[in-house]
């Protein structure tokens, strides 16, 4: 969590989130609640009967812990459930309550999302666990709910009505949320392809094990092509939340500055609220001072070592490409001429070869192939600039969702060979190997 979260007010706190949850289609006009409990034992939570869309920092209540409560509208009708679930674990600082469309979907059919699909939901989820149903606003669903956070679950599915999710603070347990709905949605998704391939405890530690060892170094004053590729990235990384291409807590993005140094976004900060001086400068084996760079940061950086008319890579988890990635259906972009112009053929990557130091990723792509899946963990894709990388991505996912939504309607009609041939001629592009 950085300075400027931990110095927000609990209602602009819970303001801000509120929106972003709605904006990203989590939740629903009238569904939904968060909180936050202070030191003091004063709670804020978001309140009853009041647009979701519209939240105002004056709409959010103060359930005082000598009983008062201070607000312009009585408290959330699932306050005892937040109550609850604060006396049972004293160490979680924030709930966040809602009903985002795969969640329930798992709630109704009384089933959690194994979180197994790649480290990083597994890591960030943490122990999913599953509350019977009761009425909403019941002590009863305050009882169940609570006695399975009890059992050291950190996320919660609750039978017949969404999720609850706990965190040490409203930013971690937003993380959690969204990071739970996005393996829910792949889940989903990847059903509809075949069986879901998941990670076993030694490839998760592989992932764990990851180490970036690089030195640090005072950079000195920027140049405008420096900041220029900072203010390019801040933008395209924002974008790539906003269109759920990325997630606060996943992917990475870097662009070339020089030869021999690149920006990447850093390791555990929120993706959407990047600003220009949280980006790290890798030259060498040394990264900006202060800064921790994401942990693809190596394999990053052996991509740009070896392949020289790369300028821009993205690692991400979009929901669709990442269905294939977790399972062993084939990623076939030969659908319309531009997802193939943009993409040509989609190469897959064994798991965990990005996680090595001996730059096997860099052999992953080439010219002919700018995208590849990695298997259980999620897409790869490079560019000749900020905007052509970011716009493969766009391009990738949206093919992958149109070839998942084509099974549902009947054989899928790839384009023949000599189609082909002809988008190779006429875009001037090498031809397929």
């Amino acid at each position: 969590m950085t300075l400027e979260r931990e110095l927000l007010h609990p209602r602009d706190e819970i303001m801000q989130t509120m929106d972003r949850i709605y904006r990203y289609r989590m939740t629903t006009t009238s569904g939904g609640n968060l909180s936050i409990r202070e030191d003091s034992g004063d709670i804020w939570i978001s309140p009853a009967r009041v647009d979701k869309g519209n939240l105002t920092r004056a709409d959010v209540v103060c359930l005082h812990a000598d009983g008062v409560v201070e607000g312009l509208h009585p408290p959330s009708s699932e306050f005892p459930f937040h109550k609850a679930i604060y006396a049972a674990r004293p160490d979680i600082r924030a709930i966040v309550h809602a009903h985002p469309i795969a969640l329930v979907a798992f709630s109704i059919c009384r089933q959690t999302p194994n979180t197994r699909l790649f480290h990083q939901a597994h890591s960030v989820c943490g122990q999913i666990g599953f509350a019977q149903y009761a009425c909403p606003g019941s002590e009863q669903l305050g009882s169940n709910i609570a006695a399975t956070f009890a059992e050291g679950c950190d996320s919660v599915i609750l039978e017949n009505h969404g999720v609850v999710v706990g965190g040490q603070s409203l930013a971690q347990a937003f993380q959690r949320f969204e990071a739970l709905e996005f393996a829910g949605k792949t889940l989903i998704k990847a059903r509809q392809l075949g069986s879901v391939n998941f990670l076993d405890d030694l490839q998760l530690q592989l992932a764990a094990d990851r180490s970036i060892d690089f030195e640090s170094f005072e950079p000195g004053i920027a140049t405008a092509a420096e900041r220029e590729l900072r203010r390019q990235l801040c933008e395209f990384v924002r974008r790539g939340c906003r269109q759920r291409l990325l997630i606060s807590t996943e992917g990475s993005f870097s662009a070339r500055l020089d030869d021999g140094s690149f920006l990447i976004t850093p390791t555990r900060h929120d993706r959407e609220r990047l600003q220009l001086d949280d980006l790290v400068l890798v030259r060498g084996n040394q990264r900006e001072a202060g800064k921790l760079a994401s942990r693809a940061a190596k394999a990053h950086q052996a991509i740009y070592n070896q392949q020289p008319e790369v300028q821009a890579i993205v690692f991400a988890h979009p929901v669709n490409a990442t269905a294939f990635s977790v399972t062993d259906a084939e990623l076939d972009v030969r659908t319309i001429p531009e997802s193939y112009v943009f993409l040509r053929d989609v190469r897959r990557a064994p798991y965990g070869v990005q996680y090595r130091d001996d730059g096997q990723i860099a052999g992953c792509i080439s010219p002919a192939t700018p995208a590849a899946v990695l298997e259980n963990d999620g897409v790869m894709v490079t560019g000749r600039s900020v905007l052509d990388a970011f716009d493969r991505l766009e391009v990738l996912e949206s093919t992958a969702e149109a070839v998942i939504n084509a099974r549902a309607l009947g054989d899928i009609s790839t384009m023949p060979d000599g189609v082909i041939e002809e988008l190779c001629a006429t875009f001037q592009l090498p031809p397929p190997g």
